[in-house]
């Protein structure tokens, strides 16, 4: 029954993940003529009625596609590296490739309709800065999941052995999920979630089922 339930999961797995294939594409394709073909037939600033038509026509075909294009190949990619991987790294891939589909998506937007970006620009470049600066923490966790997903110094259902000064020295746990944000893992007194920027900073390594824990006395000794 267990197999059969894990073949089925992994066929509902590629089969969504074929679907999201074959509309990302096509309507990628789509946004893409929309955009070159705005550039050349409008223009927002002519004299005529047609050219403003053709351009805002092009802008709302490309809004349009080009967000269903990016969510479909952000979910694609995400089921693909999830199969491969582990959930958390199909949803961290899925986030990161959003994003820079809408970016991409925003500019394309600007540069068809003539819009000046230069001050927009200068006001997302402050802006960026404050909520760098605000978000620091967070961000350093998000990127140091980043990192730990691409190394994999360790996978979900591992017994690890965490050698940490800032986490109290040497302890062993069993990882149980990775997120943007936190590792979580268990160990003999409970369950914790570590700071994934704090896990990058540790050193990791696998242990075998036979391997006891060092006891704080003997760590303190060498």
């Amino acid at each position: 029954m267990a197999l059969q339930h894990h073949q089925r999961t992994s066929e509902v797995v590629a089969r969504a993940r074929e679907h999201d294939w074959r509309i990302a594409l096509p309507t990628g394709v789509v946004a893409f003529a929309a955009l070159i073909g705005g550039s050349i037939f409008g223009s927002v600033h002519g004299p005529f009625i047609r050219p403003r038509v053709v351009v805002w026509s092009a802008a709302a075909a490309l809004l349009v596609f080009g967000v269903i294009a990016t969510r479909r190949f952000a979910a694609g990619l995400g089921h693909l590296v999830s199969t491969r991987t582990m959930p958390a790294a199909g949803a961290a891939i899925r986030l990161v490739t959003t994003g820079v589909g809408y970016v991409i998506i925003i500019c394309a937007e600007l540069g068809l309709l003539d819009v000046s970006i230069e001050h927009l620009l200068v006001g997302a470049g402050l802006a960026g800065i404050v909520l760098g600066i605000a978000a620091q923490q967070s961000l350093s966790n998000v990127f140091a999941s980043v990192v730990l997903l691409l190394a994999r110094p360790f996978v979900v259902g591992e017994n690890i052995r965490i050698r940490s000064g800032a986490l109290g020295g040497i302890f062993d746990a069993v990882v149980l999920g990775v997120s943007l944000t936190y590792v979580t893992v268990r160990v003999n007194d409970g369950i914790l979630k570590i700071p994934n920027s704090v896990m990058l900073a540790t050193a990791v390594g696998p242990i075998t089922p036979n391997e006891q824990e060092p006891s704080k006395s003997s760590v303190e000794t060498q």
